[in-house]
């Protein structure tokens, strides 16, 4: 039997990652916009309060069990910049290229050893709206900034963060690549010891 699980954000993206990584376990992972919930207001200053913050808001509106992902870039030059502002780095929301030119013009001129960088993925899952003890995992993945765009896979900063373990860009790699050894995926992995059995649907 399918279980679904709302899906805190309508980033198509994200949304084809976590189905690719959890439908073969049996999820159905569904987009809120589905179900017409807008965007939690995001005013947390952490990863996690963030998360938490949106899974809690999808659980409210849906009465579905919840999962929100709150991901980031975190560069070591600019003292853990765009961080939870990442998706809205350059001002407006989700706007990959300009956010993408926005970090090269701060890194403009920086050597390759200074441009130390990694994402971060804080999933959050809740079972109910009033749930005490959400399930909170956290995924990181080493890199460091390019200094021009490469590849033509995947969405957000993946075409500037280089793969060291891989030599290429993280838009570069195949999808079952990166869907093994991203933030993400790391992220999944963990939460994937907490939601079987354990968690009733």
């Amino acid at each position: 039997m399918t279980k679904s699980i709302v899906l805190a954000s309508n980033n198509k993206g994200k949304i084809a990652e976590f189905n690719l990584l959890l439908a073969p376990l049996g999820y159905d992972i569904k987009p809120q916009g589905e179900f017409q919930v807008e965007d939690a207001i995001e005013d947390g200053l952490t990863f996690i309060e963030n998360a938490i913050l949106k899974a809690r808001h999808a659980c409210a509106q849906t009465g579905l069990p919840s999962l929100a992902d709150d991901s980031g870039l975190e560069v070591d030059y600019l003292n853990g910049a765009p961080g939870i502002y990442s998706a809205r780095f350059a001002g407006e929301h989700g706007n990959n290229l300009a956010n993408n030119e926005l970090l090269l013009e701060k890194l403009n001129g920086v050597p390759t050893h200074e441009r130390g960088a990694r994402f971060h993925c804080v999933l959050a899952y809740m079972r109910h709206k009033e749930d005490p003890t959400p399930i909170v995992v956290h995924g990181s993945w080493e890199g460091r900034i390019l200094e021009s765009i490469e590849g033509e896979h995947g969405f957000g900063y993946d075409p500037l963060f280089f793969v060291p373990e891989c030599g290429c860009s993280a838009a570069s790699l195949p999808k079952e690549v990166k869907n093994s050894i991203s933030h993400r995926a790391k992220a999944l992995t963990q939460l994937l010891t907490h939601l079987t059995p354990k968690v009733p649907f």
